[in-house]
């Protein structure tokens, strides 16, 4: 029993895993078919232009257990990994670049496993063409050899291109650029190469053609969009040469010169042809038709020229030879020609120079005198002048010309052959001056042109100018300023001027005069030019300190300048600082000055600056003065009357003072005035009508313009007022009161105000006539010296102000403005005065001056009592 319970339990766990592993069934891939993106990946087509890293597709299958699988990627040995897989979800990546056109098909092992099984497959996965290849030309370089009488529109050559890619891609058309200007065409799908119809191929003209071709593929997708990828070759068309052109010479025309040292035998000149044919020339051969006259014979093979004779049996100077070039071919045969011209001139030697003749015969110094200036294109007919050369034809030519300063005269003829005539013209008439020189000098220069020698010789030309008086005298300046003391006496020197002539003798003298406006106090000296004052002028800056006028430079024949001349007469300290009255009177009031005003008549400063002083005051420290202004103030310790009263017994507050006025001139001169100050106080200072009447005590008639003036004012806007009334009852048609007051009517107790100012009522007395009295009065009778002498009185203690007047309705005078129709009558509102305290101290201060204005009455009455 023991036994069979030890081994009970094992023997279960074995049979249930056999149990188990026989249940276990295998993973699998769905098969989706070719066109799905996901399965095993069968028959997948991919595109090669499929970017690395793209997503491709997605490995799916199952486990019939339902257990969860993985999913794996494997590649035979050798073979690239272009694809990997995320083994959980069987997203497949691609990890390297596709290329068709190197493999376009690839296996891959694709597995799927449930952990205990595994399942693996081999697939095919199919690369899809993209239009990624550009086409390719063989068998490159393209060289064609082509005779240039090939036919027109003869095949010459075949190119060939190839493109890896299928399709449309794959498929090539080729094409020329510059078809218009080659003279080739290409069949669009053979390649083959053609020479254009109607045009033909030139060795001697064109020996290489070099043709561009252009291949193109049809064209295809590549990562989504259309591409055309096109190459291009170069074809080079060597033209092989025909014998088909005549021979030509070169360097035509032919000139030749035999010289009259030349040796009989001597070679004159070579002439040169050539076969047209340049690829395969034949050989030339060259021979005399015509001209040679038995004088020249040619070499048949160089086509060099020789003299036969000497040349002085040549009968000719001129020799022309028609010399022919014909092809050789190699079998001897003469085939074509061509004919060249030769000339042969027959020439002296160049062993003379040119040579300058005058009227007795070779010279080399030519001279002339001449007045200066002479017309532009005169000809120097003073000049005798020939020029010669001995020599002949192209020895005998050589060119003239001027040596010397340039563009004075030109030389005629500038070209001569053998001989001329000299002539010399005048160019600029200007620089023949006699000023600027007196002796011109030129070297005439004859000097061969075509000579290896360059033979020259060469004549002095000497011009001696004679003098015109073709100058106009000319002032150093064109103004002159001068400046002179107004003391100075008549005939005083001012200023010289100087004009110059450069004309020589009598043409040169300058004669000098002035006039104009301001020339009537001055002379000057005819051939010095100073200028001076008249005898008899008498200067003064005050009355004029600037003249001017003009001064004239002119010589012996009328020809002349002028030059304007400004003097300035300078201001000398000769008048004296002058007061208007010696004795003046001004009235001060404390607080503001006077001011006294001298006038100095001289014409500058410093001379008419005035400085004020005071020279004596009784007592001396009562004023000061502006020195500038003139401007007379009290000390500032003196504030009012009682100050002046404590400083002298004079109780009239009238001063004497004497004012110096003196100018600040070298010397100075100075005037001395009396001035009586009367000092009085202002005590009309409350508002602008105290202000003015103070302004114009010492013009009582300016008061009565302006009273006049206002009151004429008045009268106007009334009359306006009025008319305007008037127009407008008289458009209305109705009869309509000047003014309507429309108000709330008040209770009795405020009915009642203080109308005081309003009130028109007759004064009982003189005294009351004004609401404010000022004793300026008193104070003008004494400032006037009437004798009248008022001790003063000390002021009095204000009085309290007196209680307002009430005005009630009942007792109030009706005040009634007429109308037409009628009369209003205004209600009088009443008011309160805003501002006590400035009204109180008005009233007190009108009860004191009333106060003092009684007394000063009763005073003044005594005497007549």
């Amino acid at each position: 029993m023991k036994h069979v319970r030890h081994f009970t339990p094992s023997l279960f766990l074995s049979l249930v895993h056999i149990c188990l592993v026989q249940a276990n069934y295998a993973p699998y891939f769905f098969d989706n078919g070719a066109r799905s993106t996901n399965g095993n990946m069968a028959l997948l087509s991919l595109s090669e232009d499929t970017p690395v890293g793209t997503h491709v597709y997605t490995l799916n299958g199952t486990d019939p257990e339902g257990d969860p699988v993985t999913y794996g990627l494997a590649y035979e040995a050798g073979s690239r990994r272009y694809f990997s897989v995320d083994e959980n979800l069987g997203n497949v990546t691609l990890i390297e670049e596709l290329d068709r056109e190197k493999e376009d098909e690839i296996e891959v092992i694709v597995s799927i496993s449930d952990g205990l099984s595994t399942v693996s497959e081999k697939v095919r996965i199919l690369v899809m063409d993209a239009n990624d290849e550009s086409p390719e030309f063989i068998n490159t370089p393209y060289i064609v050899q082509v005779p240039e009488n090939t036919p027109s529109g003869s095949s010459i050559f075949k190119i060939e291109a190839v493109d890896k890619d299928t399709g449309s891609g794959g498929s090539i058309t080729y094409f020329l650029q510059n078809i218009h200007a080659s003279k080739f065409t290409i069949d669009r799908h053979s390649g083959v190469l053609r020479i254009k119809t109607g045009v033909t191929l030139d060795y001697e003209k064109s020996r290489t053609h070099f043709v561009i071709v252009v291949a193109k593929d049809g064209g295809g997708k590549l990562r989504g969009d259309n591409k055309v990828f096109s190459a291009t070759t170069t074809v080079t068309v060597n033209v092989e040469d025909v014998q088909d052109t005549p021979p030509m010479f070169i360097g035509t025309p032919y000139y030749g010169y035999v010289y009259e040292d030349t040796l009989a035998g001597s070679e004159v000149l070579t002439v040169v042809a050539l076969d047209g044919d340049r690829g395969k020339p034949n050989s030339i051969h060259y021979c005399i038709v015509n001209g040679s006259e038995g004088s020249f014979e040619i070499s048949n093979t160089t086509g060099a020229i020789s003299v036969i004779k000497s040349p002085n049996q040549l009968k000719k100077e001129v020799y022309e030879l028609k010399v022919q070039a014909s092809e050789v071919s190699q079998e001897g045969d003469v085939s074509v020609s061509a004919f060249a011209m030769v000339t042969i001139r027959v020439v002296d030697l160049n062993n003379h120079p040119p040579t300058f003749y005058g009227e007795n015969g070779p010279q080399n110094r030519f001279e002339l005198t001449m007045y200066e200036h002479p017309p532009e294109g005169e000809i120097l007919r003073g000049l005798k002048i020939t020029v010669n050369d001995s020599d002949q034809g192209a020895n005998a030519k050589f060119n003239l010309r001027l040596v010397g300063p340039g563009g004075i005269f030109r030389v005629v003829p500038q070209t001569v052959l053998n001989e001329a005539q000299v002539t010399i013209i005048v160019e600029n008439s200007a620089t023949i001056d006699y000023e600027k020189f007196k002796v011109l000098t030129f070297k005439l220069l004859a000097i061969e042109v075509n000579t290896p020698e360059k033979f020259s010789s060469t004549a002095d030309v000497v011009i001696r100018l004679l003098d015109t008086n073709d100058n106009v005298p000319k002032f150093s300046s064109d103004y002159y300023i001068a400046r002179i003391p107004e003391n100075s006496p008549g005939g005083s020197n001012v200023v010289a001027v100087t004009a110059t002539d450069p004309d020589s003798g009598l043409w040169g003298e300058v004669k000098y005069s002035i006039y104009g406006t301001g020339a009537d106090l001055f002379l000057i000296h005819p051939s010095t030019g100073i200028i001076y004052t008249q005898p008899w002028a008498v200067l003064d800056a005050e009355v004029n300190s600037k003249y001017n006028f003009y001064v004239k430079a002119e010589d012996t024949d009328g020809k002349y300048s002028l030059a304007e001349v400004f003097i300035t007469v300078l201001d000398v300290n000769d008048h004296s600082p002058e007061f208007n009255e010696n004795i003046q009177e001004k009235t001060m009031i404390i607080g503001s000055p006077v001011k006294i005003e001298a006038i100095d008549q001289d014409a500058e400063e410093p001379n008419n600056i005035v400085d004020y002083s005071i020279m004596q005051a009784d007592p001396a420290n009562v004023f000061d003065i502006d020195q500038s202004t003139g401007e007379i103030k009290l000390k500032s310790y003196i504030r009012s009357l009682d100050i002046i009263h404590n400083i002298t017994k004079n109780k009239d507050c009238i001063w004497s003072v004497v004012v110096q006025a003196k100018d600040r001139g070298s010397p100075s001169f100075s005037t001395t005035a009396v001035l009586k100050i009367d000092i009085t106080e202002e005590t009309l200072h409350k508002g602008p009508m105290a202000a003015f009447l103070m302004q114009t005590k010492d013009n009582p008639m300016k008061a009565l313009g302006v009273l006049a003036g206002v009151m004429g004012i008045m009268v106007l806007i009334t009359i306006m007022i009025s008319t305007a009334m008037f127009w407008r009852n008289k458009r209305s048609n109705k009869i309509m009161p000047v003014r309507r007051i429309i108000k709330k009517r008040q209770t009795p107790q405020t009915r009642t105000v203080r109308m005081e100012w309003l009130k028109f009522k007759r004064p009982s007395n003189a005294a009351e006539k004004f609401v404010v009295e000022d004793d300026s009065k008193s104070l003008h009778n004494e400032n006037s010296n009437n004798n009248i002498h008022v001790a003063p009185v000390p002021p009095a203690a204000p009085l309290p102000p007196p209680p307002p007047a009430l005005a009630t309705g009942r007792d109030a005078p009706g005040w009634r403005v007429p109308t037409v129709s009628g009369s209003l009558t205004p209600k009088f509102i009443n008011k309160q005065l805003k501002k006590r305290g400035h009204s109180s101290a008005h009233n007190a201060l009108v009860s004191e001056l009333k106060m003092k204005f009684e007394k000063r009455n009763a005073a003044v009455g005594e005497p007549h009592i």
